[in-house]
C-alpha cells in the first residue's frame, strides 16, 4: 500500500510554518494525481491549506498572459498558466519544482 506523503515542496512550506496557499487548479491537480491510498493524507494536508479561487480577476490575468505568450511564441500549458495567474492576481510568489514552465511568465516571482 503506497501512502506517500505530499511532495517535498509542500512539505518544506508546511513544516517550516511559513504562510502559504495554493491555487484551486493546484488542488485539482493534487486530487487527480493522488492514489486512493493517499487520499487521507492529501485531505489532511489540504484541510490546513488556503486554496485561492479561480475567479474573474484570475481569468482576466490568464487571458492577458496567454496573449503575451502567444505573441512571443512561448506558450505554456493551461494549468501552469492558471496557477501563475492566480499567484500574480494575488501578488504572491510561486514555489515550484518546474521553474522552466513558469520562468517565461513576466512579473512572476519564483521562490527558490
Amino acid at each position: 500500500m503506497n501512502t506517500r506523503r505530499p511532495g517535498p515542496i509542500f512539505k518544506k512550506f508546511s513544516t517550516a510554518r511559513k504562510a502559504y496557499s495554493i491555487s484551486a487548479i493546484t488542488e485539482y491537480e493534487i486530487y487527480t494525481g493522488a492514489k486512493t491510498a493517499q487520499m487521507d493524507l492529501w485531505n489532511e494536508f489540504l484541510d490546513k491549506t488556503t486554496v485561492l479561487p479561480f475567479d474573474k480577476e484570475v481569468a482576466r490575468m490568464a487571458f492577458g498572459i496567454n496573449r503575451d505568450l502567444k505573441r512571443k511564441r512561448k506558450l505554456t500549458d493551461t494549468a501552469d498558466l492558471l496557477i501563475a495567474s492566480t499567484a500574480l492576481a494575488n501578488n504572491l510568489p510561486i514555489a515550484t519544482l518546474n521553474k522552466r514552465h513558469f520562468e517565461r511568465i513576466e512579473g512572476l516571482s519564483i521562490v527558490d
